[in-house]
């Protein structure tokens, strides 16, 4: 059984004292792909270059919307560089986040519509990150923007009403620890309103530990316990889950032999 990592911080400091080791041992456990995730130019710039050590790994470029308060004007045509490197399979992770910053609504808005550009120029889909924000998000990909290559909303909130209009806009749904959390809502309600064909696995390592390693350090060995709960709400065995999140990847991510990416 092969499974796969679809968001990962390796470019994250938590990992400096030993980020080898656990990438090596994510693969050897059964994790063949993981998709090192950019959230700033740095961290992007990072994301890039672990990724070409390794052969199973891919990354995202992008700036989250708790970074833009750092970025240049000529931020875009940075992360249109880094986008040009044959491991980047998305522009992300991208979007809006009020919990922590409700002072500067309107610059989120626009940096994030200004990536939905970029990704729509190079023709990739897009990583979103959405916190206490899910009417912009929707309003915008409804009706400000639309994405060429739709994406996934990543470690996607459990909640029901964003889940079915993400859906109706062709967008993927990421599930990562919370899905496992004793305490989360809808959980069991949203891994089943979901088709199978539009489903993800992340860890976001080395946040959100999912049950029962919950309060550790996440890593992309941890995903297998996503696949876990998803089976059983579904009812399906874990690698028939892990086979649909494998080709759901090929889809959405174009990972494959086909296209160069390996």
């Amino acid at each position: 059984m092969e499974l796969l990592d679809s968001h990962a911080h390796y470019n994250d400091e938590k990992f400096d004292n030993d980020r080898d080791i656990i990438i090596k041992e994510a693969y050897n456990s059964g994790v063949k792909t993981i998709i090192n995730a950019g959230y700033s130019l740095e961290s992007s710039k990072k994301a890039i270059e672990i990724a070409n050590q390794y052969k199973f790994m891919y990354a995202t470029v992008g700036v989250s919307p708790n970074d833009i308060e750092d970025v240049k004007t000529n931020y875009i045509e940075e992360i249109e560089k880094l986008a040009n490197d044959y491991k980047v399979v998305a522009i992300g992770e991208i979007g809006l986040d009020y919990y922590w910053n409700k002072e500067n609504k309107e610059k989120q808005k626009e940096i994030f519509i200004e990536q939905i550009n970029l990704a729509n120029k190079l023709n990739l889909p897009i990583v979103i990150h959405t916190r206490d924000a899910i009417t912009d998000t929707i309003d915008i990909l409804k009706n400000k923007i639309k994405c060429k290559k739709t994406g996934v909303f990543h470690c996607c909130p459990l909640n029901v009403e964003l889940v079915k209009e993400a859906i109706k806009l062709g967008f993927y749904i990421s599930f990562a620890g919370p899905v496992t959390f004793k305490n989360s809502k809808n959980a069991d309600e949203i891994v089943k309103i979901v088709p199978l064909d539009k489903m993800l696995i992340e860890t976001d390592s080395p946040y959100l530990s999912p049950e029962p390693v919950r309060g550790t350090r996440n890593d992309s060995r941890n995903v297998k316990y996503i696949a876990q709960k998803i089976a059983k709400v579904r009812e399906k065995t874990i690698e028939e889950i892990a086979k649909q999140i494998k080709e759901n990847a090929k889809t959405i991510f174009r990972i494959g032999e086909e296209n160069g990416k390996y």
